[in-house]
């Protein structure tokens, strides 16, 4: 890759690894300080996410807990928010953020939300994808090969394009928590504010990811320019 180009990458490079590490301490530290802060309505995780359904119509969702921190989710496979043990019995301001955020996954898929349909359509595409374009670029890298290269690129953007599109997924599923969870009047106004700076910091995470795949897509892009350039010559 000619020098400006290599250059351009890491001048890029630099700030959205500072954003990386901010975003996942932003999470951890705020994810820590409201888990500390109990709701004064006693609202836990789980009852926070049976509201949220309920307030969209959704009645069909099972909410268990799970094992582990931070690893809340919603599964669509069998309709089911799997809530960690620090939200799903707990009483916080973060328990109620986190727990809202998820339910609000479970209503996109019972509404058929647009970019949700989209990302799961995409999926067996994306994990293909995922699996085989670090093989087909070191291939086409050591082999000189611009075909299999260009295939790598191909495979690898699919994962881009899925974190592209996983963006308004998550930040309508925080949207749809945090009016829930005002509507409901499940948290007071000043409570509201630190489950917004939880459910702000999680998205900060998925933009970081999203531009740190964009800048290793273009980084391909380039390189395959420059090798395409000098075989021309």
């Amino acid at each position: 890759m000619p020098f400006y180009y290599d250059a351009i990458y890491w001048i890029l490079l630099i700030p959205v690894l500072i954003l990386t590490v901010y975003a996942q301490v932003k999470v951890s530290s705020s994810f820590s300080r409201y888990s500390r802060e109990r709701s004064r309505r006693g609202i836990t995780g789980a009852q926070a996410a049976y509201e949220v359904l309920r307030a969209h119509g959704v009645h069909d969702v099972a909410i268990r807990p799970c094992a582990g921190k931070l690893t809340d989710h919603y599964d669509p496979r069998d309709n089911t928010i799997y809530l960690s043990q620090p939200v799903y019995n707990a009483a916080t301001v973060a328990a109620v953020g986190v727990a809202a955020h998820e339910a609000g996954h479970a209503v996109q898929y019972a509404m058929g939300y647009g970019p949700v349909r989209i990302r799961s359509a995409i999926i067996p595409v994306t994990q293909f994808g995922s699996q085989f374009a670090f093989i087909a670029l070191m291939l086409g890298l050591f082999l000189y090969s611009q075909p299999l290269f260009l295939v790598g690129i191909v495979l690898f953007g699919l994962t881009t394009l899925f974190q592209l599109v996983t963006l308004p997924v998550e930040f309508d599923a925080s949207a749809r928590a945090l009016g829930t969870i005002e509507g409901a009047n499940l948290l007071d106004e000043d409570e509201r504010r630190g489950a917004r700076k939880v459910l702000t910091a999680a998205a900060l995470t998925y933009v970081a990811a999203l531009l740190m795949s964009l800048l290793q897509l273009l980084r391909y892009v380039l390189i395959f320019a420059g090798r395409d350039s000098r075989r021309r010559r």
